[in-house]
């Protein structure tokens, strides 16, 4: 009887254990922190904001890659997934053709591309590592210029090599390719997303002043 009724105690505690919710694991990103200490309350008095929650925040980045050499050779488009997947840390979903163009060989629903599309700690994470590593890799780099905005608060980036990415081991790589990296944010003018993107560290031109 003993037994049974320890087997018994012992089901319901896994049953109740599996019952449970488990609690989310909170990673502190870096650049996060920053952004709740340091960016909101300097947007804040800058912009004259009344609530902290009118100050733009990051909403998302997204990493495109399109390969029109993929039509020709499948096996490009292969690598540029692998490629995205070691650059972001996540999967990456292959685009389609959504028309056919007749000059470019190109059908409807032929795979021409990758995209990632990164979102809390991955996109933080991910944003460190673009500005403060693989930026300073690009040959002759003097800084972003301020006029990719989309006047919707969204910033992009082309991107020329992939090798500028530390995670890339040139020595394997079979193409150089390029890529977009878009920063979509809550802004609502594309001065408060330049304020904002500049507060995280995005290394912008400085512009001349102009004196008489």
């Amino acid at each position: 009887m003993a037994d049974k009724k320890t087997k018994k105690e012992g089901a319901e505690k896994k049953t109740k254990a599996a019952a449970t919710p488990q609690k989310e694991v909170k990673v502190k990103v870096r650049l996060f922190e920053d952004y709740k200490k340091e960016v909101v309350p300097s947007l804040m008095k800058k912009f004259s904001y009344k609530s902290v929650m009118q100050a733009p925040r990051l909403e998302k980045i997204v990493v495109n890659m399109g390969l029109g050499d993929a039509v020709a050779d499948p096996k490009i488009l292969e690598e540029a997934v692998k490629e995205l997947e070691t650059i972001t840390g996540q999967k990456a979903s292959v685009r389609k053709a959504k028309k056919a163009i007749s000059n470019f060989k190109l059908r409807e629903g032929l795979k021409i591309g990758a995209m990632v599309t990164l979102r809390r700690e991955k996109m933080y994470e991910f944003m460190d590592r673009f500005i403060n590593i693989a930026l300073p890799r690009v040959r002759d780099f003097r800084g972003l210029s301020d006029k990719s905005f989309d006047g919707r608060g969204n910033y992009t980036i082309g991107v020329k090599e992939q090798i500028i990415f530390p995670e890339i081991n040139v020595e394997k790589i079979t193409k150089v390719m390029g890529m977009d990296v878009t920063f979509v944010t809550t802004a609502k003018t594309d001065s408060e997303a330049f304020e904002l993107l500049q507060s995280f560290g995005m290394p912008f031109v400085k512009k001349e002043i102009k004196t008489a």
